[in-house]
């Protein structure tokens, strides 16, 4: 469940499940909520499992596990990916080193998993594994006014300035950690992050202190990502390749070979994957793995789709083949096929470019 349930029913919120954690869907006029966090900001509570990480091998044991470089340096972050052996993505995750421990946040109900598998290759080294999800709540505060926002609240710091850099400070009484996000809904973001215990002081002095911003749920979340050009686990990384996705701020080519790296390096030493991860404007919102048609040959399918609040007309990833050019393209909506025009990722990059819209290689 989400750290202060009955704080967000208290504001009508209707609820909904990811990765078995109960999150907020919205608080009621998710479009109208969704214009006001691109004109200022709001606040969401995200939903982690959280993984600590302690002992002297901390950085190496993980570094030696996932896609890329695990900074050394209290208050630095990453994003990175632990990969199967056929290279396939397991698990996207932010890892961050907060002096004598890492933190880990992944997706939700994958940390026992991911503890009980790497705790199973602990040998001689000194590194201790712990689930900690319950010991954190951790807000996201999205939006072109979001410095501004946090920056009202934040006390005994400023805000950080490089993409997942972090700091310590307070809000109110309770003590915070503030980091800097890389952009995933096209526009500037924080996660906030605190104790189980502290959560609703913190939530109340995000939505109601300093400058205004509004609470969100999920469902605006997979609307901002999605115009922000921004493919997430549950949709679109769960057992792909990362190539295929264009997910470049995730590897570290020149790191050493672990679990899947090697058939990840193999496809990049042949310049280019087999698909590739692009933006539709569909006239009408597929389903999830409707197919795509260029004439009357269906070439691929469709990840994730949507109205766009923003732009007023839907949105969908798709994976085509790499090297298809056809532009003019149809979708299957209620089994009839409507038209589809292919569009350069992101839909929409206001103050921020999310660091996971696909690059790839010319």
């Amino acid at each position: 469940m989400t750290v202060i349930e009955s704080v967000h029913a208290d504001h009508g919120a209707t609820f909904g499940e990811r990765g078995g954690r109960t999150v907020v869907e919205h608080y009621g006029r998710p479009e109208r909520v969704h214009k006001a966090v691109r004109n200022l900001a709001g606040v969401c509570e995200m939903v982690y499992g959280v993984v600590t990480v302690t002992g002297d091998d901390r950085v190496e044991f993980v570094d030696n596990a996932v896609s890329n470089r695990v900074p050394a340096e209290d208050g630095e972050g990453v994003y990175a990916l632990l990969l199967d052996p056929q290279g396939k993505v397991r698990l996207d995750m932010y890892v961050y080193n907060a002096g004598e421990r890492l933190l880990l946040f992944v997706p939700p109900g994958t940390a026992s998993e991911l503890v009980e598998d790497w705790s199973e290759k602990v040998f001689i080294q000194d590194v201790e594994l712990t689930v900690a999800t319950d010991d954190f709540a951790t807000f996201g505060v999205h939006g072109p006014k979001a410095t501004e926002k946090v920056a009202s609240v934040l006390n005994k710091s400023a805000t950080p300035d490089g993409h997942l850099t972090f700091v310590r400070g307070t809000m109110g009484d309770e003590g915070v950690t503030v980091i800097r996000g890389d952009g995933l809904i096209g526009d500037e973001g924080y996660e906030v992050v605190c104790a189980a215990d502290d959560a609703e002081a913190v939530f109340s002095t995000l939505v109601n202190h300093g400058l205004n911003a509004a609470p969100f749920g999920y469902r605006t979340w997979d609307a901002l990502t999605l115009e922000g050009g921004t493919p997430l686990f549950d949709t679109e990384l769960e057992g792909r390749l990362p190539n295929v996705l264009g997910l470049r701020n995730a590897l570290d080519f020149e790191k050493g070979c672990y679990v899947g790296q090697e058939v990840v390096s193999r496809v990049e030493n042949r310049g280019q994957p087999s698909r590739r991860l692009v933006g539709l404007e569909p006239e009408a919102v597929p389903e999830p793995g409707a197919a795509v048609f260029d004439g009357d040959e269906a070439v691929g399918e469709v990840t994730r789709a949507g109205e766009s609040p923003s732009l007023d007309r839907p949105l969908a990833f798709a994976l085509l083949p790499f090297d298809s050019e056809a532009t003019d393209l149809a979708v299957r909506v209620d089994g009839d096929e409507v038209a589809a025009t292919r569009t350069e990722l992101p839909f929409l990059a206001e103050s921020d470019r999310s660091a996971r819209v696909p690059e790839y290689p010319s």
